[in-house]
């Protein structure tokens, strides 16, 4: 891996930091507690997990320029992988079964506001 490849991983993983800051920081001002932060499994990671009253949202966080662009960056098996991963959450919290559970996007873009898509994709495909 070069010099350049090196250099635009890290500044593609700062970029990444940043939006699921701002993502964590809107839902906190939108009523929404989070739980866990890049949360790691041997399947995957969740870049948040956020509770607020009967639902826990399973949060994929994409830093793009448009909408689109967001939600297309959410592959098959980006879901997938962020399914298994919540699945391995739901083992260790058993209560968690008992909440309304979804599987939402965050698009961050440049100078507004996160934009949150509830219920972006299913548990299953």
């Amino acid at each position: 891996m070069g010099a350049d490849a090196t250099s635009n991983r890290r500044r593609a993983y700062r970029l990444g930091l940043a939006a699921e800051t701002r993502a964590a920081l809107a839902l906190r001002l939108t009523g929404w507690r989070i739980l866990k932060r890049r949360y790691k499994t041997p399947s995957g990671e969740i870049d948040l997990i956020a509770k607020r009253g009967k639902v826990v949202a399973f949060i994929e966080v994409k830093a793009r320029r448009s909408r689109e662009a967001g939600l297309e960056a959410v592959t098959l098996t980006a879901r997938r992988r962020i399914v298994k991963a919540a699945r391995h959450f739901i083992a260790g919290h058993p209560k968690a079964v008992f909440y309304t559970l979804r599987f939402d996007v965050m698009i961050v873009r440049p100078w507004r506001w996160p934009e949150r898509i509830e219920n972006a994709f299913p548990a299953h495909d």
